[in-house]
């Protein structure tokens, strides 16, 4: 929602500061209303559950867990850990939820769309969005790019979602979702014409019967109309409805929304937002359906462990680095394949000179030992290499919050990548921690490569500063060592490459300070491990009963200390670790502390922008600094927990700003911060730790986000599509706005595939503070369908040096034309099942066909345990047909066939030996021949009610399309 004067800026100027808010289902709200936020997450909890209770069925096991509105995150994690025996991380499942919905509510930007919103009887448009919207989130998954595929989820989620607020649907008496919407080769009937009357006036503020008689009788499907400028509406048109639609003024007057409770047709708002959840639902099982259950978990977040990710210089002198990260990645893999600590994913970027790549990025741990195994160390005539370029690929193409290890002995030639490294650094939080060495403090490898032709390289201090300066920002670390000692180095990596990790705290000092620092430990923690990283700085550590332990002490009361190069790593004893704990430490250089440990309590974050109306959307670029700001927080783990404290610290010095707390529920929380500091931050929370286990007293916790934040001075936006095709140039308009008048901005634009792009070189913001500018970016011809990519708009003002930016994913998608979903036919059954079922099997054959489609890509099994053949042929008219057959024991009496065509629409085939009135008789046996023609043959004294027959003959020629 927006005031007439933002109105009026956002037509002068673009979207602006705070661009109006289309009319949906609320983002976040404070009364008893369902937001996008909680259908999305009942939706996903819903649909974990059922999953998991399907993989617990098929494996024997039980799952009592109900399936209802009182599920959290915490109990279906569990229940499912359960059903997998293996424990799912939390974190992750929190995360994918986060992600989702909040790109379900950037779509509140578009909010001149009718499309987007199902307003104005727009169904065709807003079917086209979801169904092409389904197609991008399936190609992203069949990529592995999770985070794109839950980008466009949430978009789709939101259009769907609003479909049951703003339409009739649920007026209608509907009591199912409105499943044509998720099917485009299904046609959208009863839609109201252009010229039908379809509300009349309310009376006064009641609009409970202003929908006309007969489109409710004759079940007409309409929605309202809705803009924030014009007041004119087709006539007899519904309204949206709301202060801030103008339409709603003119007769027939009123809406029809059900936004929330206090909408016009509030009173339904509960039996919307119920039938949206339940819609989101049926597209999650679709995409599951269409991806396989592995992949969907993954995309729900339940399957992502850690992910180890290097980024390996591949030059002539980095032989013995190559052979230590082959030596640790091994060792890590093979020691917990199998385990809950097995890594999810396993990323490799090579580079050197001029090259750089390419990404490898599997799921397969041997895949992964192939790749690493296949690197050797060559060439690197001159010192400086592609590093940065090579970073910018794995920041791209890894999960969000990944750890990522670089490998080098080279200062980086390519520079001018460093703000967008910073940038993507930002935006994905991911933790980047180098591992440099340097061949002239090992006379042996110096003479090796001297005598192989290979050039002796050390870093330069100004470029070991860069690194250091990406690694702060990060909340990694810049590890200098000799080649021979790189091998006690890689404990940092075994340590990060542990599942739940999370920071409880990290510091830098430059230049250095003598100052004491304190941290909590709460009972949740485990592998609590303290690094301190500089140029032998001086420290002593002090327990929370007062027992302290020196810095130059290996083995002590308190841990054991590895100290190797410019890092000493303080592994914690398992036991006396709660409370607060100290470290006093004394250098006149520049060091950095770090503070992790094991633990599913957590916290995740993000920058949201409020909404005139009092609702939320995402930022997607730094905050304003001076200005106040809001951070949506998300615990996980939070069913213990009381969040007492959100503060913005200093991530170079002790200034700290606190925010103001309001809790939305049990685990989500809504921070305002009065002021965004001039200074780099970090964001870093506070609470107590309930332990309902044992009823002792609360315990204090704190957790800190790795990751630098900081503020502008300006603002740069834009508002993008979620997909764009290869070889097809995209243009997109962006909008820099600033706090004073005039000035000259450097604008650069990259992304981090190389794609083409073109853009303004500088703009200049006018007496209004404000300017626009395009950017043209062209995915290659032949870019495979499912590839993501990033596209970074960056602002600089030259005088200041203050910068700030906006970074946009999407998805390169070759145009679907196929529909369509493959189509069963079921050609025979033949049950011969006796009372003792055990005893028997019975059979059923199936063609499965694609028509003028892509072609079938696979068939599974969604439901029956028996043993499924699969063979191809091709039809008398020349149709490529592929022959199913399935045997299953007479007691595994139903069976569903899922075939998927390779862009991913979805077709079942559901056959059952049962009969909803009597049982089949023992000795009976029912075949379907390929012509249809149905015959029952009994071997005894058996009878067949006529119901029966029935039963049998519409089940046996049943069957669902998609």
């Amino acid at each position: 929602m927006v005031s007439l004067v933002v109105v009026a800026l956002f037509l002068l100027q673009g979207a602006l500061l705070q661009p109006p808010q289309a009319a949906a289902f609320k983002i976040y709200t404070t009364d008893e209303s369902l937001t996008h936020h909680r259908i999305t997450e009942a939706a996903f909890l819903r649909k974990m559950a059922d999953v998991c209770r399907n993989v617990a069925t098929a494996r024997g096991k039980d799952f009592t867990l109900p399936i209802n509105s009182k599920l959290t995150a915490t109990i279906v994690q569990k229940a499912c850990s359960n059903a997998f025996s293996s424990l799912l991380k939390l974190s992750t499942f929190n995360l994918a939820i986060i992600q989702t919905s909040i790109s379900n509510a950037a779509v509140d930007r578009k909010q001149f769309s009718t499309a987007h919103h199902f307003d104005d009887e727009d169904f065709k448009n807003g079917r086209d969005l979801i169904t092409k919207g389904i197609a991008s989130v399936k190609v992203s998954i069949k990529k592995g790019n999770y985070l794109s595929a839950r980008t466009s989820l949430g978009a789709v989620c939101h259009t769907l979602q609003d479909f049951y607020s703003h339409s009739n649907w649920v007026e209608l008496g509907s009591t199912a979702p409105f499943s044509t919407l998720i099917k485009p080769e299904l046609p959208l009937n009863n839609i109201a014409g252009p010229n039908t009357k379809t509300c009349r006036n309310c009376v006064g503020e009641d609009c409970s019967d202003n929908i006309l008689p007969d489109v409710l009788q004759q079940k007409t499907l309409t929605s309202g109309y809705f803009s924030l400028i014009f007041s004119s509406k087709p006539a007899g048109k519904c309204s949206h409805g709301g202060f801030f639609d103008r339409t709603s003024s003119r007769e027939p007057t009123g809406g029809i929304n059900k936004d929330d409770i206090s909408s016009d047709h509030g009173f339904l708002h509960k039996r919307a937002a119920e039938m949206a959840i339940n819609a989101t639902m049926e597209v999650l099982q679709d995409i599951r359906l269409a991806t396989g259950d592995q992949a969907f978990l993954r995309l729900m977040g339940l399957r992502q462990t850690s992910v180890l990710a290097f980024v390996i210089d591949t030059t002539g002198s980095m032989s013995d680095d190559i052979e230590e990260a082959k030596r640790v990645s091994f060792s890590i893999i093979d020691s917990r394949r199998g385990t809950s600590e097995e890594p999810s994913e396993y990323i490799l970027v090579p580079f050197n000179d001029p090259d750089f790549g390419p990404l490898t990025r599997t799921e397969d741990a041997d895949l992964f030992k192939r790749s690493i195994n296949s690197l050797s160390a060559s060439g690197g005539g001159d010192l400086p290499e592609m590093c940065l370029s090579g970073l910018l690929l794995a920041l791209a193409g890894a999960p969000q919050s990944s750890d990522i290890f670089v490998f080098t002995d080279a200062a980086a030639k390519d520079l001018e990548l460093k703000s967008t490294v910073q940038v993507m650094i930002e935006r994905t939080k991911s933790t980047v921690t180098f591992l440099l060495t340097s061949p002239f403090s090992f006379r042996r490898r110096r003479d090796v490569s001297q005598s192989q032709g290979f050039t002796s390289r050390s870093i330069p201090l100004s470029d070991i500063q860069l690194y250091r300066d990406l690694a702060h920002v990060s909340g990694g670390q810049a590890i200098e060592v000799t080649k021979a000692t790189l091998s006690l180095a890689t404990a940092v990596i075994t340590d990060a490459s542990t599942s739940a990790l999370v920071t409880l705290f990290q510091v830098v000092r430059n230049p250095g300070i003598a100052e004491n620092f304190t941290f909590v430990l709460d009972p949740s923690l485990s592998n609590v491990t303290v690094y301190v990283t500089g140029d032998s700085p001086v420290f002593t550590l002090y327990s929370p009963t007062g027992v302290s332990q020196s810095g130059s002490v290996a083995d002590g009361p308190l841990g054991s200390i590895l100290t190797v190069g410019n890092l000493k790593r303080v592994k914690l004893n398992s036991t006396g670790q709660t409370g607060e704990w100290k470290i006093s430490i004394d250098s006149t250089s520049s060091y950095s502390l770090k503070v992790t440990g094991q633990s599913s309590v957590n916290f995740l974050f993000n920058f949201v922008e409020r909404l005139e109306g009092g609702d939320f959307t995402p930022k997607a670029n730094r905050p304003f600094t001076g200005r106040n700001a809001t951070l949506f927080v998300s615990v996980t783990g939070g069913d213990s927990v009381t969040v007492t404290d959100v503060l913005l610290v200093e991530a170079s010095g002790s200034n700290v700003v606190n925010g103001t707390i309001k809790a939305l529920g049990a685990t989500d929380f809504l921070v305002n911060i009065d002021r965004i500091p001039e200074w780099p931050f970090v964001v870093q929370l506070k609470g107590l730790l309930n332990d309902s286990t044992t009823r002792s007293l609360p315990s204090r916790f704190q957790r800190q986000s790795p990751t630098q934040q900081q503020g502008s001075r300006f603002t740069i936006t834009a508002q993008p599509n979620s997909t764009i095709e290869p070889g097809t140039p995209f243009v997109l308009n962006f909008t820099l706005v600033t706090n004073a008048t005039g000035g000259s901005y450097t604008i650069r634009a990259r992304t981090d595939r190389s794609f083409s792009v073109s853009f303004p070189s500088s703009l200049n913001a006018g007496t209004e503070g404000s300017a626009q500018g395009t950017i043209t970016l062209t995915a290659p011809s032949n870019t495979e369908s499912g590839t993501d990519v990033t596209l970074t708009i960056e602002a600089e003002d030259p005088e200041s040096s203050d910068s700030n930016y906006v970074a946009l994913r999407f998805t390169v998608m070759t145009k679907v034309t196929d529909f369509s979903s493959p189509v069963c036919q079921i050609v025979s059954i033949k049950a011969d099942c006796p009372v003792e079922c055990s005893r028997a099997s019975w059979e059923l054959s199936t063609n499965l066909t694609d028509g003028n489609g892509t072609g079938i890509a696979g068939v599974s099994l969604s439901r029956g345990n028996g043993s499924l053949s699969l063979s191809n042929v091709m039809s008398a008219d020349g149709t490529n047909v592929t022959v199913a057959f399935y045997n299953a024991s007479c007691c595994s009496q139903e069976v569903e066939l899922v075939a998927v065509d390779r862009v991913g629409n979805v077709g079942t085939c559901f056959t059952s030996i049962k009969s909803p009135s009597t049982t089949v008789s023992p000795s009976g046996s029912t075949t379907v021949s390929p012509s249809g023609s149905t015959t029952v043959s009994l071997n005894g004294s058996y009878s067949v009610s006529f119901s029966m027959c029935v039963a049998l003959v519409g089940l046996l020629v049943s069957f669902l399309y998609g």
